[in-house]
């Protein structure tokens, strides 16, 4: 199980590199697009936070999604989200061994205050890993709209939400 799961969050975790990698820092940090007026780079930097969130709180078995590093420079330097996507991956790469069945407990603020629930370690990080494709359909739309080609035809597609077939 853990090698399936990690594959497959590396695997859109290097989308996002590869988004990184065909795009200019002015493209990055652009907050023109409505409604929400957020970059693409602030999306990449929450989606790398929720990740970190985690691996901060491995030793102690406690995560925290509402303390979040929230680096200004990933979100406004390509190069500085390169470093965080290195980063995440190259932590969650080194769980290859973790017992993902292991009890976890993982506090967030859902609003009305702050709640603590317990998790299994891979249900935090399919958590993550559905997160960041929300995120990345939310960085499509902003793509879209700033005249940006996706950097591939997944990007933002949960791999469970059906494609509409060519017609010939």
């Amino acid at each position: 199980m853990n090698n399936i799961m990690i594959e497959a969050i590396d695997e859109n975790l290097q989308r996002g590199i590869k988004l990184l990698n065909s795009i200019n820092d002015q493209e990055y940090c652009n907050k023109s697009v409505a409604p929400y007026y957020s970059s693409i780079g602030t999306h990449m930097r929450h989606v790398l936070d929720v990740f970190s969130c985690i691996f901060n709180g491995l030793e102690t078995k406690t995560v925290d999604f509402s303390d979040r590093e929230r680096n200004t420079l990933a979100e406004e330097w390509i190069v500085e989200g390169l470093k965080y996507f290195e980063e995440i991956r190259s932590n969650l790469l080194k769980l290859d061994k973790v017992d993902f069945n292991e009890l976890i407990y993982v506090t967030d603020d859902l609003g009305k205050g702050r709640v603590t629930v317990q998790y299994t370690l891979g249900s935090a990080l399919v958590q993550a890993h559905s997160h960041a494709i929300h995120h990345f359909a939310s960085v499509g739309y902003i793509i879209n709209q700033l005249g940006i080609q996706l950097p591939d035809a997944d990007f933002g597609y949960n791999p469970t939400t059906p494609k509409e077939v060519e017609k010939s």
